[in-house]
């Protein structure tokens, strides 16, 4: 196995392409998680399924027109996750939704690649990742979700807490459960979409869901959860980034691997409290009803 010395990794660590790399790991580990806390909450796995093959399609739409294709992925991402959130009502509905949603994305991309004489490794090498080409564009996005989530988590606290715990409960409550997970469903398809370029839409969960299941067994609160989920975010991106400079690996599987390390080795370092938020394993986790 090739490795690269350390003065090897820091002259690395001076080029424009890694540093960039670098930076968008670290927005990521702000925002992404936390995504990772709402997907977890309101049982909505096949929600990032589904964004993905929706990812695929903007893809190729924008590659079709010359528009930026991470845009383009953008956008449709955004809308669909906006036109599912009526859906939402029960995971049942969701998941019956999103399976459609996925069957019909891929099949319209494959077809507009198909017809329109577009080369289609580019469009699937998106969706492994390519993360020494992130660019301003990306680092933009980036930002902005590690902006809006921390601060939408921080300014509707008690009505998102509610919202993870019990549906119901947050709808006896005053809370406008259904605008507020039409937003929540949005920000969970733009950050899919954000990270595509990190590790690639299928290795996501590295960046999303893998820090905030090790942070369901650490937090006792929605709070506790949430900063441990940044926190181990930070740790398994910049963990992984430089292993996998030293190792002269593929970053996203790198990242994925150090990030399920992380969460198998969680129960060996702390006990498993019960609590609100932290079920037991015999339990299912939050519902979104």
């Amino acid at each position: 196995m090739t490795t690269l010395a350390t003065a090897d990794i820091g002259a690395l660590l001076q080029l424009v392409p890694v540093r960039r790399a670098g930076a968008a790991l670290l927005l990521a580990a702000v925002g992404l998680p936390v995504i990772g806390v709402v997907i977890v909450g309101l049982d909505i796995m096949p929600v990032r399924f589904a964004m993905m093959h929706v990812a695929l399609l903007g893809i190729a739409f924008g590659l079709l027109t010359g528009l930026d294709p991470v845009l383009c992925a953008l956008v449709a991402c955004a809308l669909a996750g906006a036109g599912v959130a009526p859906l939402a009502r029960t995971p049942d509905g969701l998941s019956g939704a999103m399976g459609l949603l996925m069957s019909l994305a891929v099949a319209a991309a494959l077809l507009l690649l198909a017809v329109s004489g577009v080369n289609a490794s580019g469009a699937f090498a998106l969706l492994w990742g390519s993360i020494l080409s992130v660019g301003t564009p990306d680092l933009l996005v980036l930002g902005a979700l590690a902006v809006l989530v921390p601060g939408l988590f921080w300014w509707k606290r008690r009505d998102i807490g509610l919202l993870l715990y019990d549906r119901e409960l947050a709808q006896c409550s005053g809370v406008a459960v259904r605008a507020l997970t039409a937003a929540l469903l949005v920000l969970v398809a733009v950050a899919v979409a954000g990270a595509i370029k990190l590790t690639g839409a299928l290795l996501v969960d590295a960046l999303t869901l893998l820090p905030a299941l090790a942070a369901r067994r650490l937090g006792t609160s929605l709070k506790s959860i949430t900063l441990w989920a940044i926190g181990i975010g930070v740790t398994v991106n910049l963990t992984g980034f430089l292993l996998a400079l030293w190792l002269d690996w593929p970053p996203g599987p790198v990242l994925v691997l150090t990030a399920g390390a992380l969460v198998l080795a969680v129960p060996l370092i702390s006990e498993r409290r019960t609590s609100p938020w932290r079920a037991p394993a015999s339990a299912s986790l939050p519902s979104s009803h």
